[in-house]
C-alpha cells in the first residue's frame, strides 16, 4: 500500500500518503501505521538492488553513474551518495549511502559503495562507471583500476597529466589554442605503470568551458561520448524530487528510516519504468518540434501507473510481476 500511495499521491509526506489508503480506516489511524512502518521496518537494500535489476531485465553490462544529491530539511543538510543505472530508457537508483556532512563525498564512502556493487553483481556487469569532477582522487582511481571497473570520469582543467614523453602538463595549457584533443598518460598522483595509464579526451562545450574525460577504456573518444550519458542521474534526481515523487517533502531525518524510504523510492521508480515498458513496447516516445520528447520514460510510466491503480488494478499488478 505504501508504494501505491507514493505513486498515486506523488509525495513522501506521511500525512498526504495516509490520505491515499483505501478502506474505512481514519486518516489518523493510517498515519500512525505509516509512522510505525518507518520506526520498526528495515528493508534490505541489497535485495532491493537485485530486484530492480531483475524487474528491468538489466543483467547485461550496463552504464552506472555516481553522484551526490542533497536537500535542506530546516537547518539540516541531507546528503546522499547514489549509484544509479542509466540506460537510454531507464535511470534508476541502485545503491546509496547517507553522508553525514555537506560538501564533497568522501572517497572511502564511494569505495564502500562500489565494493557492495561488486559483491552483488561483479565487475563484468559494468559497461562503464560515469562520474563528475568530485570523484577524481588518486586513491579512488587506483581502486577502480585494481578492481577492473571501466570508467569515464570528468577532470578539472587545472589538473596535471604526465604524458608519454615524460612531460608534466596542465590541461588548460594543452588546450589553450585547440578546441579538442586526445592523449594518453598518467594523472598526477598515480604511479606511472602500464595499468594506470589512462586515455584522455577533451573538447570545448558551450560558453568555452572544457569538458575533459579520463577513461580506462581503449578509446578516449568513446569515453568522452559515454560520459554524456551521466546526465541521466541528474534527471533521475529530478524524478525523485519535484518532477516526480517529491522526496524533499519528507520530514524524516533518522538515517535508518531515511534508508528505508530510499528503498521505497527506488522500487516506485522501477515500477513506473515497468509500466512505461508495457505502454510503449519497442516504440520511441514522440518528439515535439523543438526535438525534445513529449514525456520522459519515467513520466510516461508514472502516469500509466497512477491511471492503472485507479482504474485497472490488474495492469498495475502485472507490470510489477
Amino acid at each position: 500500500m505504501l508504494l501505491v500511495g507514493l505513486a498515486n499521491g506523488r509525495t513522501v509526506n506521511l500525512s498526504h500518503l495516509a490520505s491515499q489508503f483505501p478502506g474505512d480506516a481514519q486518516h489518523g489511524s493510517n498515519y500512525r501505521r505509516l509512522r510505525r512502518f518507518f520506526q520498526f521496518v528495515r528493508l534490505d537494500s541489497d535485495i532491493a538492488a537485485r530486484l530492480v535489476v531483475r524487474m528491468l531485465n538489466l543483467e547485461r553490462p550496463k552504464l552506472l553513474a555516481l553522484d551526490r544529491t542533497n536537500w535542506k530539511l530546516g537547518s539540516r543538510d541531507v546528503n546522499v551518495l547514489v549509484l544509479a543505472i542509466v540506460t537510454r530508457r531507464f535511470r534508476v537508483p541502485l545503491m546509496w549511502v547517507l553522508l553525514d556532512h555537506a560538501g564533497n563525498s568522501a572517497t572511502g564512502m564511494g569505495i564502500a559503495l562500489m565494493d557492495r556493487y561488486l559483491r552483488l553483481f561483479g565487475a563484468a556487469s559494468i559497461e562503464a562507471l560515469l562520474a563528475d569532477r568530485e570523484f577524481i582522487g588518486a586513491e579512488w582511481m587506483e581502486f577502480l583500476i585494481e578492481n577492473n571497473i571501466p570508467f569515464a570520469i570528468r577532470l578539472k582543467e587545472d589538473m596535471l597529466v604526465r604524458l608519454a614523453d615524460g612531460s608534466l602538463r596542465q590541461f588548460r595549457t594543452l588546450l589553450r589554442k585547440r578546441r579538442r584533443g586526445a592523449w594518453e598518460g598518467w594523472l598526477n598522483g598515480l604511479e606511472a605503470t602500464p595499468a594506470n595509464r589512462l586515455r584522455i579526451a577533451a573538447r570545448r562545450i558551450s560558453g568555452g568551458e572544457l569538458l575533459i574525460v579520463a577513461t580506462s577504456l581503449d578509446d578516449a573518444m568513446r569515453g568522452l561520448n559515454l560520459y554524456r550519458r551521466r546526465w541521466g542521474i541528474e534527471c533521475m534526481f529530478a524524478d525523485a524530487k519535484t518532477r516526480g515523487l517529491n522526496i524533499e517533502d519528507t520530514h524524516i531525518t533518522d538515517p535508518d528510516k531515511l534508508a528505508t524510504l530510499l528503498v521505497v523510492i527506488a522500487l516506485a521508480i522501477t515500477w513506473a519504468y515497468c509500466c512505461a515498458t508495457r505502454v510503449m513496447g519497442r516504440k520511441a516516445i514522440s518528439r515535439k518540434r523543438h526535438g525534445r520528447r513529449e514525456k520522459s520514460w519515467f513520466r510516461t510510466g508514472l502516469d500509466a501507473l497512477r491511471n492503472w491503480i485507479l482504474h485497472q488494478h490488474d495492469q498495475a499488478l502485472n507490470a510489477w510481476i
